[in-house]
């Protein structure tokens, strides 16, 4: 009963107390910004024929007021990325197409693509947004508008979203809100936006930075071999100043996820990279996630009454916590009930993604395999 006990304040405390992450707050709503300075929107894609249309379109399609352009990096795309992209642009001179280099050993594939971009750009502001993502019309001027909004009494330096991910097949309804879930339960979106707190994060989808900022930092280059690169900027950047992270009501990722195993292998490409390659942060995440997912549905089950009460207190509290992850993606309650079916979905990944690395498989994306060394 003691333990079952513990694992009840524990979740009364994520509850109450771990900054409000499961209200799954806050969501930028459309505005105009007061200025609108010039914005170069870099986007890095490598082998997106299926969704690289949509995304170049409303880039382009956007109705900020202010100057801005669209800068491609094919990053070494062996499919019809590049010529998609020029149709889908038309005779608009806004888009450039930059033929990426091939990337140096010490650099992450996505880093490189997007230094590349950088290295073309002059602008005030830089948008870094991913190839599969489509943006409504008035998704950059909401993002200017809340980058010119202080917060806490300071200047932001960076915005960024968690844009609204596919969630169309069983698999994708049974795992994408835990992967939103489990981000905000991770990183608080109320502790990354508080300059008081050391909690920093970005969701690399969507990232609205001053030039001024990523300069101060050192450039790209500072974090050349980051797999987590967003997290990795948006704690770089924290150090010098205000930064913000919210829910994005105005783009969407199409990348589809049709089999519960294409979701498992995005979770395993970096899950043992976020554990810095700890066998003890590895084995104390595992009993972790046992510990507070696990333990309250066998307590229920299989124990007597006083340690079942404190189980279902346990239970009830991570399905409360998970209802409004679920009604932003439209789901019923009743996607609570598999929240420990979904925690054992997620510990198998992390454990596999710590297997190939001590096999020295390392992370591998897009086709690269960066090696245990990453």
């Amino acid at each position: 009963m003691t333990v079952m006990a513990i694992v009840a304040l524990v979740w009364i405390y994520l509850y109450a107390l771990h900054g409000d992450f499961w209200r799954s707050t806050p969501e930028l709503s459309p505005a105009l910004p007061s200025s609108t300075p010039a914005v170069d929107i870099i986007v890095p894609a490598r082998n997106e024929a299926e969704t690289i249309d949509a995304a170049i379109g409303s880039l382009l399609g956007q109705d900020y007021k202010g100057p801005f352009r669209v800068i491609l990096v094919d990053d070494r795309s062996t499919d019809s990325t590049a010529d998609i992209a020029r149709r889908a642009a038309g005779e608009d001179s806004r888009l450039t197409i930059i033929t990426g280099a091939d990337k140096p050993p010490a650099w992450s594939g996505k880093l490189f693509a997007l230094d590349q971009g950088v290295a073309g750009t002059t602008n005030p502001l830089i948008f870094f947004t991913d190839a599969d993502i489509v943006h409504d019309p008035r998704h950059l001027s909401t993002l200017v508008a809340r980058l010119e909004t202080p917060s806490h009494g300071q200047p932001l330096q960076m915005v960024s979203e968690m844009v609204r991910l596919n969630c169309e097949s069983v698999a994708e309804r049974a795992l994408i809100p835990a992967f939103v879930y489990f981000f905000q339960m991770l990183y608080p979106f109320a502790r990354v936006n508080n300059p008081l707190s050391t909690t920093a994060a970005a969701a690399g989808g969507t990232v609205l930075i001053r030039r001024t900022a990523l300069e101060q930092i050192g450039g790209l280059k500072a974090m050349h071999n980051a797999l987590i690169d967003d997290v990795t900027l948006a704690r770089r950047i924290k150090r010098h100043g205000a930064i913000f992270l919210g829910h994005s009501g105005l783009a969407r990722s199409i990348r589809r996820y049709p089999h519960a195993r294409d979701i498992r292998e995005m979770i395993a490409r970096t899950a043992f990279t976020q554990l810095r390659y700890s066998p003890l942060l590895l084995g104390l995440a595992l009993l972790g996630l046992a510990f507070v997912w696990l333990l309250p549905p066998s307590a229920i089950l299989f124990s007597r009454w006083d340690t079942a009460l404190f189980g279902w207190i346990a239970y009830v509290t991570a399905i409360l916590t998970y209802q409004p992850t679920l009604r932003r993606y439209g789901l019923t309650w009743a996607w609570g009930l598999t929240l420990p079916a979904i925690a054992l979905v997620y510990m198998e990944a992390t454990i596999t993604s710590a297997w190939r690395y001590w096999q020295g498989a390392g992370a591998a994306w897009k086709n690269r395999d960066y090696g245990s060394a990453a």
